[in-house]
């Protein structure tokens, strides 16, 4: 005769297996995340160490005597004597008007940009009028068009502008709207009901009134998308600032680090006074990333973007 168990503790549960796979795929997350940092940890410890102890303590983890000077000096804290005093290389730059110029360059194309880029896409996906589709084609045609051919008559139109080191002069050629921002709105517009606008048409509202009112409203995720996604590719930005931006009032923070690796008074780079700057430059990126990290993600992935 079978006994048949009548207690939980005498039911006989099969032992589930040890997650091997699980744990192989924590090792390498923690394999790529350590991959991933190490070399912020480098620029962060070479920013931190003297720099005549710089190449003795070259294979060392941790400075053995930590120092913000390096900051202190790259942000124009102290006097040239003092820079000299503390090991510098004489190297000079203002990286805080740098930064004060690079929040300014980013956040007027990211504000323009996202601004004209919606109006532009809504119209795009809503009103009526000829032509539209022939120049979407040609919105689509210009984003196979690679942005160096245009680096060159852009330069030519911002120099008979008497635009060159100037603000205006670096906005210019990004502030209203790009094909990538046109498209991707155009495409969440569309898929938006049309029964709410036209009830509010019906109430007398007009195409402007119906954009600002219902469909921003209603857009928040997508055009918070294209506002991140700009936000990082401007602060980056190198290549046009550094052809428009020759005096040091207008160096944005990339132009300013690649003036300041230049910069050889001692006939060798200041690498701990460039990494210091390099980390100070770094500091919004890492901002914007602990603050919306989730929104990043979400918007590489939606966006399509690695």
């Amino acid at each position: 005769m079978t006994t048949v168990p009548n207690t939980p503790s005498q039911i006989h549960r099969p032992r589930k297996p040890f997650p091997f796979g699980r744990l192989l795929a924590w090792l390498g997350l923690a394999l790529i995340l350590l991959i991933s940092v190490f070399p912020i940890w480098i620029v962060l410890k070479t920013a931190l160490t003297g720099s005549r102890s710089l190449f003795t303590e070259a294979a060392s983890l941790w400075p053995s005597e930590p120092t913000l000077v390096n900051f202190q000096r790259v942000l124009g804290l102290l006097s040239l004597e003092e820079v000299q005093a503390a090991g510098g290389s004489g190297s000079s730059v203002n990286f805080l008007n740098a930064m004060k110029n690079s929040v300014v360059f980013t956040g007027l194309i990211v504000v323009g940009q996202t601004f004209f880029s919606a109006m532009a896409a809504y119209a795009f996906a809503r009103l009526k009028f000829p032509g539209r589709d022939a120049i979407f084609t040609m919105f689509l045609i210009a984003m196979m068009i690679p942005g160096i051919v245009l680096f060159i008559p852009n330069f030519i139109t911002i120099r008979n502008l008497n635009l060159l080191n100037t603000i205006p002069g670096m906005i210019a050629p990004f502030i209203l709207m790009t094909p990538f921002a046109v498209f991707f709105l155009r495409q969440f517009f569309l898929s938006l009901p049309k029964e709410t606008e036209e009830a509010a048409f019906l109430d007398g509202a007009g195409p402007f009134t119906i954009f600002w009112r219902i469909t921003l409203p209603m857009s928040q995720g997508p055009i918070a998308t294209l506002a991140i996604l700009t936000t990082i590719g401007m602060w980056n930005e190198f290549f046009w600032p550094f052809l428009i931006a020759k005096d040091e009032a207008s160096f944005t923070l990339p132009v300013a680090l690649q003036v300041f690796k230049s910069q050889t008074p001692q006939g060798v780079p200041d690498w701990t006074g460039l990494m210091a700057g390099t980390f100070i430059a770094a500091i919004p990126v890492f901002l914007l990333l602990i603050v919306l990290g989730r929104r990043v993600v979400e918007s590489l992935a939606f966006s399509g973007t690695k």
